[in-house]
């Protein structure tokens, strides 16, 4: 059986994104419509600068008491994210969000062109579930060596 590849995993086709000037709030509202936990941050050319997660909401907005609706994204996204090929397998992305300590990846072409974003949860339901049970294993063998 041939493993899938992110490009036919990705549940969203189209590109959420914003100008690096929009605001948190913004993008918070625009990550709840799309109902996805990402955004993409582009120039007014169509150049990616970053990606703002909801882990980025919560660790660098909500937790350092930022408004909401006057910090821009482009000061709280995470710049220059790691982004993978098309035919990156699911297991290979997986992976590195793991190890990386992250859940979404950008798909870019050989050209460099966007072509949307792959979370974790467009793994599921199989890599998950083995990647997730390698997760806790480390986190079992972490906690039990101190």
């Amino acid at each position: 059986m041939t493993e899938r590849i992110v490009s036919k995993s990705m549940a969203a086709r189209h590109i959420v994104n914003l100008l690096p000037h929009a605001s948190v709030w913004e993008a918070a509202c625009v990550m709840t419509k799309a109902n996805c936990g990402s955004v993409l941050i582009l120039d007014a050319a169509g150049e990616m600068l970053g990606i703002l997660t909801e882990r980025d909401l919560m660790t660098r907005v909500l937790a350092k008491a930022l408004d909401p609706k006057t910090t821009p994204v482009a000061n709280v996204m995470t710049r220059n994210p790691h982004t993978v090929r098309p035919d990156t397998t699911v297991s290979q992305a997986v992976l590195i969000m793991l190890e990386r300590g992250f859940r979404h990846l950008p798909v870019v072409d050989a050209g460099g062109k966007l072509l949307g974003v792959f979370s974790a949860r467009d793994a599921l339901p199989r890599e998950i579930d083995v990647a997730m049970t390698m997760a806790q294993f480390h986190e079992q063998i972490h906690d039990a060596l101190g």
